[in-house]
């Protein structure tokens, strides 16, 4: 086994190491702004197509390709959610990643298993390197990608493929379906503008074209004669574009309107942020049309507007895409209450899309700030509103909150535009941060994998994180540009507890790495048990963008302590006679389940060891038994989740022990654990009965 050397640390090469190795070769040495990018070569993808036979398993694909500015990866998650909801089995192709790039390639909601990743991605590789030459060169990387995800739908067979175009629509790789006369029935190009088409405008001018119109054209691009499209209301100048392309071709264009809330039955979405209802009408649009057209669904549907079938409820409310509008608190901080570290992800990097990036912040925090309200002076003096929460927080006996923003942005975005956007919108909120962070990069675009990201390097240049701080600077101190007026802030060098240098002003500060600031903000917890930190952090491409947006920091307050015992008791002599009937009933329902999943993996397990020892060379039967290794897995990781839980309800024993487990456990933790553990058996269930179903078709028997 190779191994590879950085600084005085080895790390081990694995194979999949390697296929990132082999994957980052693929990335072009140039920027994202380099305008020679723009449909160059286009024609090689079909050329590629050839090579690896994908041209009649892709026109026979069921697809749902999706383009848009914004909203992209919310609305194919929403449809993948509702369509797996059916029974259907998906596949989903997004981007970017935030750590593993498997995570672009999902099947039946989950990314695809590395086994599985390695042989698809060395057998297009493989054959890639054979048949390409100086005429027809390798696909870049964003294209290869693509065409590996054409490669894995496939044979993974997959009932719906959802494609999320890359950049733009005409030219992206994921464009290279020709619908023909044979294929109109079952091939689906759902082209969607996502939320705003004036941020076209500001990021990818350098990309799409010079007006709105021309953009949205780029975006249009996607559109198949006669294949419905769906958008939602754009400016004049973008629909007008939008209704002429899908005139030429024939294409019923539609408007879908935002869902409302009460069509979810008192539930809340699975994504955060009002900016989602818009994202799920269009993935409702979408997934009826689908539905109706593959005969799972009344046509008449579509013009109803009283009521969601069960399948949409589920699919909206349990739909979930790390890095958009995401809470997630710190596992790694030891605290004697809850939520000490909580960090808000989001991938904002657009003046709009920071107004709404900051708006669902305000508002996901809005319900913490109730119980240590202040009132606070105007948003246009930001000053006055930082001295405001110095004087609460001084009077304040109990825990506080205290804002802090983890920011950086690469040198091709303008902070000039993104950091006001910020901070209005935020203020306008009654939200303003105490202190401003800011880091470099923590990866490079040009490399792949987790083993491609940099060490700390003491020397790091640091020169464009100082700039961004000066900005922050100004802004704070309501600096409108008066030049006699300005004064430079007084910073200082200050070292931690590790020796490491921290440039600090005194309203922000600069890390040279993102771990040095999070262990900054750690250390800040421990030393200030009456503060409670929730950190906003948006999502980074590692190979690529690696662009870290807003990260907000804010103190969550907690109430009286005497108070907060007296409800939750209160709360469990209501609830106890209910709690106990329904946790009764869901352990033995699931119970049952398990016991039946459990005679079922036994037998699979004596099917993988019997198949090992013959070592069939089919692909299709290789296909199948790595599906049902896939599913013992899975069954193993149920299973042992159910004993984990009735483990721990054996060890709460008596009086006391029922009263926890009936008013805490069960109704907070347990019985939702029962019910999903309960769903993902039933799901079990369905993929041994399919993959049998496939097998006995080669003759072969997977479960009697």
């Amino acid at each position: 086994m190779a191994e590879g050397v950085s600084g005085s640390s080895k790390h081990t090469v694995t194979p999949y190491d390697e296929a990132m190795d082999a994957l980052s070769s693929l990335i072009p040495r140039r920027t994202r702004a380099d305008k020679s990018n723009k449909g160059d070569h286009f024609d090689l993808l079909f050329d590629y197509l050839k090579m690896l036979e994908l041209e009649q398993a892709i026109s026979e694909m069921k697809i749902i390709h999706v383009a848009g500015t914004k909203g992209k990866g919310s609305t194919c998650t929403f449809t993948e959610y509702i369509l797996r909801n059916y029974g259907f089995r998906t596949g989903l192709f997004t981007s970017p990643h935030l750590i593993d790039v498997r995570e672009r390639f999902r099947l039946d909601g989950k990314d695809i298993c590395e086994e599985n990743f390695l042989a698809h991605f060395w057998w297009c590789y493989d054959r890639l390197k054979e048949k390409t030459n100086e005429d027809i060169p390798m696909p870049s990387y964003f294209r290869f990608l693509a065409l590996l995800a054409f490669k894995i739908f496939a044979a993974e067979q997959v009932d719906v493929a959802i494609l999320e175009v890359g950049l733009g629509g005409t030219f992206d790789p994921t464009n290279v379906h020709h619908v023909s006369g044979s294929n109109t029935g079952c091939v689906w190009y759902i082209p969607l503008g996502m939320i705003t088409w004036r941020f076209l405008v500001s990021v990818h001018f350098y990309k799409l074209g010079n007006t709105l119109g021309e953009i949205a054209g780029e975006k249009a691009g996607i559109f198949k004669h006669g294949i419905p499209a769906f958008t939602v209301p754009q400016p004049d100048e973008a629909m007008c574009v939008l209704e002429e392309k899908a005139s030429k071709l024939d294409v019923p264009l539609h408007v879908a309107p935002p869902l409302d809330s009460n069509l979810l039955n008192g539930l809340k979405l699975g994504l955060e942020g009002e900016h989602q209802f818009v994202n799920a009408g269009l993935a409702i649009a979408l997934s009826s049309k689908w539905l109706q057209r593959s005969g799972h669904l009344e046509a008449t549907y579509l013009e109803q507007t009283s009521s969601l079938p069960e399948q949409f409820i589920k699919g909206l409310t349990t739909a979930c895409l790390q890095g958009r509008a995401q809470i997630v608190p710190d596992p790694y901080i030891d605290t004697e209450s809850d939520g000490d570290l909580v960090f808000y992800l989001d991938g904002a990097h657009s003046p709009e899309s920071m107004e709404v990036c900051a708006r669902w912040f305000s508002l996901a925090i809005k319900n913490d700030n109730q119980q240590n309200t202040l009132n606070l002076p105007s948003q246009n003096n930001y000053q006055s509103m930082l001295d405001c929460i110095d004087k609460h927080l001084d009077r304040r006996s109990g825990k506080i909150f205290m804002r802090i923003l983890l920011f950086n942005c690469m040198s091709v975005r303008d902070p000039q535009l993104l950091l006001p956007h910020l901070m209005k919108t935020c203020a306008s909120h009654g939200v303003c941060f105490k202190k401003a962070l800011f880091v470099p990069n923590v990866s490079v675009y040009y490399k792949v994998g987790s083993h491609a990201l940099p060490p700390t390097d003491p020397q790091v240049d640091l020169s464009w994180q100082f700039t961004l701080q000066k900005l922050w600077e100004d802004l704070v101190q309501g600096d409108k540009g008066g030049e006699a007026n300005r004064t430079d802030a007084v910073c200082e060098e200050v070292k931690d507890d590790t020796g490491t240098s921290v440039r600090t002003c005194e309203n922000s500060a600069v890390f040279p790495s993102l771990p040095l600031a999070i262990k900054w903000l750690r250390d800040s917890v421990y030393k200030n048990q009456s503060v409670s930190f929730q950190v906003q952090l948006p999502w980074m491409d590692l190979h690529k963008d690696a662009i870290w947006s807003t990260v907000a920091v804010a103190n969550h307050g907690s109430a009286d302590l005497k108070k907060m015992v007296e409800a939750i008791v209160s709360f469990a002599i209501e609830r106890i006679a209910d709690a106990v009937v329904r946790e009764a009933s869901s352990l033995y329902g699931v119970r049952e389940q398990v016991d039946q999943l459990q005679t079922k993996l036994k037998r699979i397990r004596f099917f993988l060891k019997d198949v090992d020892s013959k070592q069939n060379q089919d692909d299709r039967v290789c296909n199948c038994v790595a599906e049902v290794r896939d599913i013992a897995y899975e069954a193993e990781d149920v299973i042992d989740t159910f004993l984990l839980l009735k483990a721990a309800r054996g060890s709460r024993k008596g009086v006391s022990g029922l009263i926890k487990r009936v008013t805490l456990t069960s109704m907070f933790t347990e019985v939702p654990i029962l019910h999903k553990l309960g769903t993902q058996i039933e799901s079990i269930q369905t993929k041994i009965v399919r993959v049998s179903v496939s097998m006995q078709t080669y003759g072969i028997k997977l479960i009697e």
